[in-house]
């Protein structure tokens, strides 16, 4: 049942994908960072290990609302490794563990590509789609991986 909110049925489908998207997205980055964490090595090892279970931290509550503004605006959020795959815009990189710089640098580009996707993502629900709390819960978001994105940056700096 498509709820009645002033969001034609036309918009909130394309919302709802986008979000599909997105939740594969946080998903996909959540995963890494947990791998990053388990990982990690080197000089900087309780730093950095804690540092990453911060970021996940945040990201599984990122995965909550994402997953529940799906359920709000109607639709059924995917859920399996297979799904989220088929959908992210991020990259694996099987059986490899990088040293912590370019484990930084690699959660960085992927902080980076997620702000760029959202700045689209947020045009799309927002303005085109007439969604202004989608909008908003993406900003918020993208905010986020800006903050995350910085943090990880002067790590590299």
């Amino acid at each position: 049942m498509k709820p009645e909110i002033g969001i034609t049925e036309k918009h909130l489908d394309t919302t709802i994908s986008v979000l599909g998207v997105i939740l594969a997205d946080e998903m996909m980055l959540y995963v890494k960072t947990r791998k990053s964490h388990w990982n990690v090595i080197g000089n900087s090892f309780m730093e950095l290990h804690k540092l990453f279970e911060g970021q996940y931290s945040e990201q599984e509550k990122t995965i909550d609302l994402v997953a529940e503004r799906i359920s709000k605006l109607g639709g059924k959020a995917i859920g399996t490794m297979k799904e989220f795959l088929e959908h992210t815009r991020l990259n694996e990189k099987p059986a490899q563990f990088p040293s912590q710089k370019v484990m930084m640098q690699e959660l960085l580009a992927d902080h980076e590509s997620l702000v760029v996707g959202l700045r689209r993502d947020i045009e799309i629900c927002g303005e085109d789609g007439k969604d202004a709390v989608t909008a908003d819960l993406l900003t918020k978001i993208m905010e986020q991986h800006e903050s995350t994105a910085w943090v990880l940056r002067r790590y590299l700096s």
